[in-house]
């Protein structure tokens, strides 16, 4: 059956991947076209959208990323790079910077008509960037000038406007530090190993050679005194008793281990020939019996076996930091932290209440009159008063939630835009802070969908003739902000991606539910917790136009029953503007996204409440167990 297919993009899309598997040199190479950065992976490549409109900034926003991209991947050795890459995260701006010049400037040597949509790119970025605005050097990143420079001088092409502005700031500084090394770029170009030490020269001219690291060409002192160490043994041959002593047991005892393990090993094999005896043959094949089919695939859910997937072939499990770069990442936490100035001073307030109720249950606790344990010096006087009276130990109390990992579930669907996310992020912030300080380990996690309206697995049911209920037909997206081990400090930038254009989709609650549980599973923490916060059922509309109406909500209501039934997971969650007490027991919904930081406060605290009637109370829970 032949699809029709109106969308005029599709040709140049399909010529253009065409064209890049060409110039990268590699006929397997797969190329998708996303809203996601674009970027290369092994041996998938992803390339901006292009829309309907085919705008000329969109065209030529492909090709120049689609000919860099193919360019990288041809001449770059990721090992190799790999070994000669600095430790310092300036001395590594600028390694890569280089790098990436190199394969742009070799591509253009060889192939010049990747010159032109290469530069149609860097003018683009360029103009995003506002490097043509910048008229201060210290406004400008020395790597990316470096880069450029690298690239004009292999290539002797003049740069976008933006571009070369970036350039010019810096030129005159880069070429009085390492005017000297820059001579020698033609000889290194062709040669990865080479050029890399030349990037590596040029980074220690420009003053960041303390965060080169070690120097990958050097030769390992280890080698050096292990080869010292044998020729002083063969010098002193003759060894001590004791040391004669430990080899022959150390002899016996590999001796005695083997002859268990034959013995082991014997013991097995009658084993297995006693089975085969005792099965006659009544367990032999008739001939010409096909052999036995191997066992059905896991279902999707554990929670629901019926539960179906179209596709999980473009599913994807994330960290923050790779669905943008950290200079946007920045932004976009800087854009967060002035969007919700205001509102800073109630979420501390609240969160230092939360650190004092939990840091109160903290304090040191005793159980008296024990037999053993540190001695009570309040109850000599009972000894003096009655010398047959034992002596009486006490034993410290051990603190219920020292040994605890909480995972905050964000809903990140388009209907969470604006205030909602904007306060879910600034709250899951504050309160890993919070939890941290307390030594409660914390985990921020996020899912939505890759595409409205399903992605790559409805193109493919599409394409197979649109089978009947097909299940979930979207690409999930499940985002990891923060990592239970990941310090906050390290992590707090990337709760800024929330506010990233086009991040925001659909909303599948039971897979990544589902997810975040499987994840706090298999933590080693005694007791784990996982609250929710969403503001809506579940909704895909590509799935739901082909599956009954409750498909995704039925298997949510069956994904907290297995949660709530298997006690794993101390489980709650919070709705906003949604009443969620339909799906879970211990749930709370407010009304106005104002109230989401003095409710998170509330239900973490009051499930380290040391009284269950007091947890109850604030849990909604009629009966304190």
């Amino acid at each position: 059956m032949v699809q029709n297919n109106d969308n005029p993009a599709d040709p140049f899309k399909k010529a253009l991947a065409e064209a890049t598997k060409v110039i990268a040199d590699d006929s397997e190479l797969n190329v998708s076209y996303s809203v996601d950065p674009a970027g290369l992976s092994g041996d998938s490549m992803r390339l901006p959208q292009v829309s309907r409109r085919m705008t000329r900034d969109e065209v030529l926003q492909a090709r120049g990323t689609a000919d860099a991209l193919a360019l990288r991947h041809k001449y770059h050795d990721g090992g190799l790079h790999a070994r000669y890459a600095p430790a310092g995260e300036m001395a590594r701006d600028l390694y890569e910077a280089m790098e990436t010049a190199r394969c742009e400037a070799i591509g253009a040597r060889e192939m010049p008509g990747t010159a032109g949509n290469i530069d149609a790119k860097i003018g683009a970025e360029a103009q995003r960037m506002g490097y043509d605005q910048i008229s201060d050097r210290a406004d400008a990143p020395l790597a990316t000038a470096a880069g450029y420079l690298v690239r004009h001088l292999a290539t002797g092409r003049e740069l976008p406007e933006g571009a070369q502005n970036v350039m010019d700031l810096w030129r005159d500084f880069i070429e009085a530090e390492a005017g000297g090394t820059l001579e020698g770029l033609e000889d290194t170009l062709a040669d990865q190993a080479a050029f890399a030490r030349f990037s590596r020269k040029i980074i220690e001219d420009l003053g960041y050679g303390d965060q080169l690291g070690d120097d990958p060409d050097a030769p390992e002192d280890d080698a050096e005194d292990e080869a010292e160490e044998s020729q002083e043994d063969e010098e002193q041959p003759d060894s001590s008793g004791e040391d004669d002593s430990d080899d022959s047991d150390s002899d016996a005892e590999a001796e005695r281990s083997q002859e268990e393990q034959q013995d082991a090993s014997q013991a097995q094999v009658s084993m297995d020939d006693m089975a085969d005896e005792e099965m006659g043959e009544e367990t032999e094949l008739p001939e010409g019996e096909a052999p036995m089919e191997p066992p059905a695939p896991a279902p999707i859910s554990e929670a629901d076996p019926d539960y179906i997937v179209y596709s999980t072939d473009f599913d994807e499990e994330i960290r923050a930091e790779d669905l943008a770069e950290p200079v946007e990442l920045e932004r976009l936490r800087a854009y967060l932290d002035q969007q919700l100035e205001p509102l800073k001073g109630a979420v501390s307030r609240l969160a230092n209440k939360l650190q004092r109720r939990l840091q109160a249950q903290q304090n040191r606790s005793w159980e008296f009159d024990k037999e053993e344990g540190v001695l009570d010096a309040g109850r000599l006087a009972r000894v003096v008063a009655n010398p047959t009276t034992p002596l009486s130990f006490k034993v410290e109390k051990d603190t219920e939630f020292r040994d605890t990992v909480v995972t905050l579930l964000l809903d990140n669907s388009g209907s969470m835009r604006g205030r909602p996310i904007s306060i879910a992020a600034i709250c899951a912030d504050v309160l890993a802070r919070t939890l941290e300080r307390c030594s409660v380990k914390v985990e921020v996690l996020g899912f939505t969908t890759r595409a409205w309206k399903g992605g790559q697995s409805r193109e493919a049911w599409l394409n197979e003739g649109r089978p009947q209920l097909p299940g979930r037909l979207n690409d999930l997206r499940h985002i990891i902000y923060k990592s239970a081990d990941a310090p906050m400090r390290r992590t707090r930038d990337n709760l800024g991606l929330m506010m990233k254009e086009g991040l925001l989709k659909e909303n599948i609650d039971g897979e990544a539910l589902e997810w975040a549980h499987k994840r706090l599973v298999n933590r080693r923490e005694a007791r784990k917790i996982l609250m929710v916060i969403s503001d809506g059922a579940p909704v895909d509309d590509s799935t739901l136009s082909v599956n009954p109406a409750n498909y995704l909500e039925k298997h949510l209501r069956d994904v907290i029953d297995m949660v709530e039934r298997r006690k794993q997971v101390e489980l709650l969650a919070i709705g906003i503007g949604h009443d969620v007490t339909r799906y879970y027991d211990r749930a709370v919904t407010i009304t106005d996204v104002d109230q989401l930081a003095g409710a998170m406060t509330e239900q973490l605290a009051a499930l380290f409440d040391s009284d269950p009637r007091a947890r109850a109370r604030v849990m909604g829970i009629k009966r304190a167990s």
